[in-house]
């Protein structure tokens, strides 16, 4: 095993800040009337790509004290 990131571990970092990006952008728009389906449209793909992001940046090694 390598010592370093995932193999995709910089593609859903990029993408997780993007669709966070996407969020705030989309939230700062409709201020006063936030839509939360909406909101939560970016919210879910964001969080889903910083756990994938995370998985693979977290190598658990053998002799790994948790």
């Amino acid at each position: 095993m390598s010592d370093g990131p995932g193999k995709f571990f910089y593609l859903y970092l990029i993408g997780g800040t993007v669709a966070l990006a996407l969020l705030i952008y989309s939230i700062i728009s409709t201020f006063p009337e936030v839509s939360y389906g909406g909101a939560l449209f970016y919210i879910i793909p964001t969080l889903l790509l910083y756990y994938m992001a995370y998985k693979t940046y977290h190598v658990k090694k053998d002799g790994e004290l948790m």
